[in-house]
């Protein structure tokens, strides 16, 4: 797809529905499209998605992924359908391990390793969902903020995107307004209603982690994405599944930095569901450049 997103929800459906070519080497290839951005890039939320699924078609449906780690290597082209290598490095009695390529005109834009897991009793325990944290429905859509203002990424942002994102602080996307602190907590819920497939919802999931995950950077130095001469870009992105939810409801993400250095920033993040229940903890290093900052 190459036109502004006309349905946000049914095109995340099409992103993440994969074509299996058929081919076999030592490897499972698939394809999918890519969609479109106001910055004719690949969303690395959605390249990340597909190299999720991918894998996940190469493994025992009883076997659940729960960790991935990924490099984007290349931005992607919007014009182009990816095609996805995946490669069955190991199976065992309990774990299986995936690698997955993407790949536009030959070259790899996204590598990642994924680990899957049967379900397993054990120990358990999980840190605490943040207290008094207003409820979604309390604030404000980035369309109530953005709709208005007549810029491509305002009304992609707005309108575009198949999820629903609230920040519980005054969101950066023209500015950084309030204290200057390198932690911001939004929740999110995709617009509709997705199938009943766990393995999309998880995929899903991966595919919206990456929207906000290096905003507390931003926050800390009082800077907004529309910053004049700002460049942001996702290095890696690791993810851990660690209990199922659908992305169809309310789920609160809490953010921080813990550092940022040599144009560089690290953001972590935890997923809780609407009753503090954690679903899944994200990492990731971003390329941060602000004019005049060496």
């Amino acid at each position: 797809m190459t036109d502004a997103p006309r349905d946000p929800v049914a095109d995340l459906l099409a992103a993440l529905t994969l074509t299996d070519t058929g081919a076999r080497t030592s490897e499972d290839i698939f394809t999918a499209p890519s969609l479109w951005t106001p910055q004719r890039r690949v969303f690395g939320g959605q390249v990340m998605a597909q190299a999720v699924l991918s894998a996940m078609r190469t493994v025992e449906p009883d076997r659940f992924i729960h960790s991935m780690h990924g490099y984007f290597l290349r931005p992607g082209d919007i014009d182009q359908p990816i095609t996805f290598s995946v490669d069955r490095i190991h199976d065992g009695r309990s774990f299986s391990t995936r690698r997955t390529q993407a790949y536009q005109d030959g070259r790899p834009i996204l590598s990642m390793i994924a680990s899957f897991q049967d379900d397993d009793p054990g120990l358990e325990h999980q840190a605490a969902m943040p207290i008094d944290v207003p409820a979604p429905e309390s604030l404000p859509s980035a369309a109530d903020i953005l709709g208005a203002i007549d810029h491509p990424a305002a009304q992609y942002w707005a309108k575009g995107r198949p999820f629903d994102m609230r920040h519980v602080d005054t969101p950066v996307y023209l500015h950084a307004s309030g204290d200057q602190v390198a932690h911001q907590a939004v929740w999110l819920k995709c617009l509709e209603r997705l199938p009943d497939d766990e393995n999309l919802h998880r995929a899903a999931l991966a595919y919206a982690s990456d929207y906000s995950i290096l905003e507390p950077i931003l926050r800390r130095h009082g800077l907004g994405w529309s910053t004049p001469g700002l460049k942001m870009a996702s290095l890696d992105h690791a993810m851990w599944w660690h209990r199922f939810a659908r992305v169809d409801e309310w789920l609160l993400y809490v953010q921080e930095s813990p550092n940022a250095i040599g144009g560089r920033g690290l953001s972590t993040g935890r997923i809780f569901t609407h009753d503090g229940m954690l679903v899944a903890s994200v990492a990731q290093e971003g390329m941060v450049r602000v004019p005049g900052v060496q």
